[in-house]
């Protein structure tokens, strides 16, 4: 494992603990170069899911592209990213157990939504925008009142 600070491949272990659905392990890391801290997960790569997109294409699920996705419209906002971790846990079980191993992507979507709504209202708002393409000032005010009516 290399340090995203000082790049040195040398750490110990200083905590390791499962995350809540047992899918990957979080380790908590120690450079020894350079005494900084950050955080690892290790999680098995046997998720073969193959997503349909809007336009026919097939892709396989990419997880960092969905951790992409909600890191940046969490972008500043008072989110953990251990909260993030486990909100794409839950969006991958969801997923894994779908019936079939080819899932549209509108369904990875609207799991991402129903995940940020709950966590960030401003975060859903601004994966919204982008997932439900706006077009104007009044689909943002729609969106907004829906969560107001909430």
């Amino acid at each position: 494992m290399r340090c995203p600070y000082c790049s040195a491949t040398e750490s110990k272990v200083v905590d390791k603990r499962e995350t809540t659905n047992n899918d990957s392990t979080r380790r908590r890391r120690e450079c020894l170069k350079c005494s900084k801290r950050y955080t690892t997960y290790e999680r098995t790569e046997n998720f073969n899911v193959t997503i349909i997109k809007k336009d026919g294409r097939r892709e396989a699920f990419d997880r960092e592209k969905v951790l992409k996705g909600i890191l940046r419209a969490c972008e500043k906002r008072p989110v953990p990213r251990e909260t993030i971790e486990n909100g794409i846990d839950m969006i991958e079980t969801k997923i894994k157990n779908h019936d079939n191993s080819e899932v549209p992507s509108k369904i990875i979507g609207e799991e991402i939504m129903t995940f940020l709504a709950e966590l960030d209202k401003i975060a859903y708002i601004r994966f919204a925008s982008v997932y439900r393409e706006f077009t104007d000032v009044n689909t943002f005010i729609e969106e907004i009142n829906k969560i107001l009516k909430k």
